[in-house]
């Protein structure tokens, strides 16, 4: 080519980009989402979370590869409030889930309406459990399978996208891995939003065959705090003898309490290694959804989201339970792998506290969609990129007594980085009925220490509860009418559990 042909295509370029002539660059990619929610899951339950017996090597490369967010909490533990408010980027007494029996109001703006409405083709497929008796299909999603109340490890009753209920044959996660896989296949023209919600680990635990026996021999002590309650409110000691509690009929084989016999210990075990079995088959359904990603060329163009709704007391302070504020029943997992956030090639540990209700606002940001309005949450976008300023440093916990599920009162409670304040209003004018707690989780992380009679803590007790009265205020659920609370009844309720 010479000099003047070289010269012609110099000026044709230089004219285009003055006057504007340049091809158009297309615009970026909006992102996909794909969100696995499980249902009482707690944060040591994954390899990532530390565990030394439960290997979960799919759900741990979404964390190598992405962002593990270390503090992660529900605000109510408790499946339909926490599921709403992930949903929903709001606290259960705006939401108004507060109970497992409450359908999520169609009206209510979250997540899958905000990108439905953006443009993205969207689903639900597994337990959704909000409305007991409610299986249709619900506002904001394009494709929607769901059961009534809790479903069934084999064989549930699914509807699928409202054409009526019908058995599926298989094992649970099988099946909705299984679902979620040809949905996420079909071809499309529009980013897509899926949400697959699993029934594990939820009880009773009935693992998958092969790995059925997966923790046989895997001895598993009582958490040190399961009968050290002294200090304890009394409605923990009540509550030891009835289904939520340690020495009561919760399973079978637990008839044998209360006693630490040899049988009873094996006992205990075997709760613990089939909690732990049924998340096995969960990474396999993870690690089946990242190959389908993958082979749709669409891995790194979806933010993938792993966590759970609440966390699960597994003998702590002699419960075996979610719904109150205590460690294992708030702090569950939430990994997100998605380029667009942290590059894939250096994992990323977040350890300031991060709430169910930042999710939706922080997939929102991520998608750049509209940001829900009114949100008690925020983006967690900036903190994952190493922003951390002006972060929370305390939130509060809210759970309401169930007539239902009498076991536990109503629960109000506030978590800094370093102390946990929880009292149990009785929900009338009159006093409260039962103790508080007080814990400086620094030197006691398994709150085995309940410092609330302690005088040296009074001037620490007082401030916690007038961070906690503004956080109410804040939020508008102060002044809060709860439930009264009828006190902790030892019979069992005559539903399934919740």
């Amino acid at each position: 080519m010479n000099y003047t042909n070289n010269l012609l295509i110099l000026c044709t370029v230089g004219a285009a980009v003055l006057f504007g002539f340049t091809r158009k660059q297309p615009a970026a990619k909006q992102p996909n989402v794909v969100i696995i929610l499980t249902d009482d899951q707690r944060w040591d339950a994954l390899g990532a979370g530390g565990n030394p017996y439960l290997k979960t090597p799919n759900i741990d490369r979404l964390a190598a590869e992405g962002v593990y967010f270390r503090n992660y909490f529900c605000t109510t533990s408790l499946c339909s409030p926490s599921r709403a408010s992930i949903l929903s980027g709001v606290y259960a007494h705006t939401h108004g889930v507060v109970n497992n029996f409450t359908d999520f109001p169609a009206d209510r703006p979250n997540m899958a309406t905000v990108l439905h409405k953006a443009g993205y083709e969207t689903a639900y497929i597994g337990k959704w459990h909000m409305g007991e008796e409610n299986d249709q299909p619900r506002p904001g999603f394009d494709y929607f399978v769901t059961h009534k109340g809790q479903g069934k490890y084999w064989d549930t009753d699914f509807n699928i996208n409202g054409q009526g209920s019908q058995t599926v044959k298989g094992y649970y996660t099988t099946v909705v891995t299984r679902m979620a896989n040809d949905w996420l296949k079909q071809k499309r023209d529009k980013p897509f939003f899926l949400m697959l919600g699993h029934k594990a680990p939820h009880s009773f635990y009935t693992p998958e065959p092969k790995y059925a026996g997966a923790f046989a021999g895997v001895r598993i002590p009582y958490p040190e705090s399961a009968f050290e309650l002294t200090d304890k409110p009394e409605w923990i000691k009540q509550r030891l003898t009835t289904w939520h509690g340690i020495y009561g009929p919760l399973f079978d084989w637990r008839k044998k309490f209360p006693d630490t016999s040899p049988g009873a210990v094996r006992d205990f075990e075997a709760m613990i290694q089939a909690y732990w079995a049924t998340i096995l088959s969960v990474d396999d359904s993870v690690g089946a959804l990242y190959r389908t990603l993958q082979e749709m060329g669409e891995l790194d163009n979806t933010i993938f989201v792993f966590t759970s709704d609440n966390g699960l007391l597994n003998g702590e302070h002699g419960m075996v339970d979610k719904r109150t504020m205590h460690e294992p029943s708030i702090h569950i997992p939430l990994i997100v792998r998605y380029p667009g956030l942290t590059p894939v090639t250096k994992p990323v540990i977040v350890n300031k506290q991060v709430l169910t209700i930042d999710l939706a606002p922080g997939i929102l940001d991520l998608c750049q969609a509209p940001a829900l309005k009114n949100s008690h949450g925020q983006s967690f976008k900036r903190l994952a990129q190493g922003d951390t300023a002006r972060w929370r440093k305390a939130w509060f916990y809210e759970y309401n007594y169930e007539k239902q599920f009498p076991y536990t009162p109503n629960v109000r409670g506030i978590r800094t980085n370093e102390w946990k304040y929880m009292h149990y209003p009785s929900g009338t004018n009159k006093p409260d009925q039962h103790m508080a707690e007080l814990y400086h989780l620094t030197t006691d992380p398994g709150e085995n220490h309940n410092l609330i009679n302690d005088p040296r803590y009074a001037g620490r007790l007082k401030q916690l509860k007038a961070e906690l009265a503004e956080l109410l205020r804040k939020t508008g659920a102060s002044p809060d009418h709860m439930p009264v609370d009828e006190g902790i009844k030892p019979q069992l309720p005559e539903q399934s559990i919740r």
